[in-house]
This record gives C-alpha cells, sequence and structure tokens, in this order.
C-alpha cells in the first residue's frame, strides 16, 4: 500500500495591530500603510482654523504706508488748531505786472436764537502788483480793488467783444468823500483771444497817480469764471446755509391764506 499523503497548510498571518499600538522600533508592515493613511469615514473630521476680523488682525503687521503714483506718501491734512482759516489765492503773472484773487468770507453775527445771520456778504480782492524786474514784483506798492457778487456775475456775463468798468470810492458817504477814486476796466484784446484788466487809482491823501494792466489770455480767464461760479455762493453765506440744513430739524410748513399783498410771493 503507499503512503499516506500529508498536507500542510501555510499559518494564517498574525492580526494587523494599529499604528499607535506598534512599538516605536517596529516597522509597521507594507499592506497596513496604506490602511493607516486612509481612516475610516466615521472619523473624519475636517479642522478648520480660527478666523479673525477680515478688517484687523492683531498678529498681522502694520499695512505699509500708502504711496501715489509718483511713490510718494499722500499729502497730510493742514497743520493747526481746529478751525483755523484757510487762505487761498489764483494769481497770473506777466511781464508788466501780477495779478492776484483772494476771495473773502461772509461776515455773520449771532441771533438770540443762537442761529447766525448774513450782515456783509463776501467778495474777492484783487491786488494789482507792478514789476520791477523780470518775474520780479513790488507788492508793496500794490493796489487793491474789492469785487462785489454782482461785479463778479457782470464779469461772467461778459461775450467775446463786451467790456465793463467799475467805480470804487473807499470813502464814499465820509468826510474823505472824493479824494480816492478807483476805476477797473476790463476789455477784450485787440486780438479777441484774451482781456485786460486795467485798475487806475487816484489818490490825493497819499498823492498816487497810477494805472496798472495786465493782459488776460483766454485760459486764464476761463479759470476765473470757474472760480467766480464756485466761489459765490460760499461769499454769500449760501453754502453755510446748505450745510446747517437737517431733516430732523425740520418743520411743516402751514401754507398762509391768499390774499393780493401775499400774491407775489407764491
Amino acid at each position: 500500500m503507499p503512503p499516506p499523503l500529508s498536507l500542510s497548510l501555510p499559518s494564517p498571518p498574525p492580526p494587523l495591530q494599529p499604528l499607535s499600538l506598534l512599538p516605536h522600533h517596529a516597522k509597521a508592515p507594507s499592506h497596513s500603510l496604506a490602511l493607516s493613511s486612509r481612516p475610516p469615514p466615521s472619523s473624519v473630521c475636517s479642522v478648520v482654523p480660527a478666523r479673525h476680523s477680515d478688517y484687523f488682525d492683531p498678529r498681522a503687521p502694520p499695512p505699509p504706508p500708502q504711496r501715489d503714483v509718483y511713490g510718494q506718501p499722500p499729502p497730510t491734512p493742514a497743520q493747526g488748531t481746529p478751525g483755523a482759516r484757510v487762505f487761498a489765492s489764483y494769481s497770473i503773472y506777466k511781464g508788466k505786472a501780477a495779478l492776484a484773487f483772494d476771495p473773502r468770507p461772509p461776515q455773520f453775527v449771532p441771533l438770540e436764537s443762537g442761529a447766525l445771520k448774513v450782515v456783509k456778504e463776501g467778495f474777492v480782492l484783487l491786488q494789482f502788483a507792478p514789476a520791477v524786474a523780470a518775474r520780479q514784483y513790488d507788492w508793496s506798492r500794490k493796489q487793491v480793488f474789492s469785487l462785489s457778487v454782482w461785479e463778479m456775475g457782470t464779469l461772467l456775463s461778459l461775450g467775446p467783444t463786451d467790456s465793463c468798468e467799475f467805480f470804487h470810492d473807499p470813502f464814499k458817504g465820509r468826510s474823505d468823500e472824493g479824494k480816492v477814486r478807483k476805476v477797473l476796466k476790463v476789455e477784450p484784446t485787440p486780438d479777441g483771444n484774451g482781456r485786460f484788466f486795467n485798475l487806475s487809482v487816484q489818490n490825493r491823501l497819499l498823492n498816487v497817480d497810477e494805472s496798472i494792466y495786465i493782459p488776460i489770455t483766454k485760459g486764464e480767464y476761463a479759470v476765473i469764471v470757474s472760480t467766480f461760479n464756485y466761489i459765490i455762493p460760499h461769499i454769500m453765506g449760501w453754502s453755510t446755509f446748505t450745510n446747517s440744513i437737517k431733516p430732523e430739524d425740520s418743520q411743516p410748513y402751514s401754507r398762509p391764506q391768499s390774499s393780493p399783498e401775499l400774491e407775489w410771493r407764491r
């Protein structure tokens, strides 16, 4: 009889251990790495780090200073005490004279109610200075002329060939009336591309008789017109009035009964 057959089966592999239970010196089987690198779905938890405000991060460094297109820092606000006055001017320089336009604010007085009232409109001060050399002007010999609101309106309404003339007597109504005479003439240049500003001053108190004129180009006069259009509501006090309007302070308007004396107010 043939000898009996014997069959030997391989022993089963040892059970897999979690990586956390393996000793530090032991190496995990190669097939266990693939299993341990993908945790079961039940243990997946996405952790989002805490976010600070989009407007301020206390850990973030301060932002770099702002620069303009030329790499320069932006201009800082005007220094000085709150409510400090600001002076502005538009100046024109020519060969024989210089002319500066300086706005002056209106005058206000307080009322018992706490409101303010315009008692005197502002104006634009024209300052003429004669030239003493190339690009040098003697402002100590300047002559001035104050343009009122309606005089500025006259200049704004001039046509290409129109001219105007203003007469001022600073001492009108006083004892020295007639001793100082100022005449400002504005007329077109012969070529029609600009205007002449001519100021004549006769001052018998100081024994002065002087005339200063300066040509103004069409572009320069356009700047004057734009400046006058902007500044007139301010020197009349209207901009201060509109800035003081508050919706919560408005009161219902009751229309008065119609009558002949009130008809024109409609």
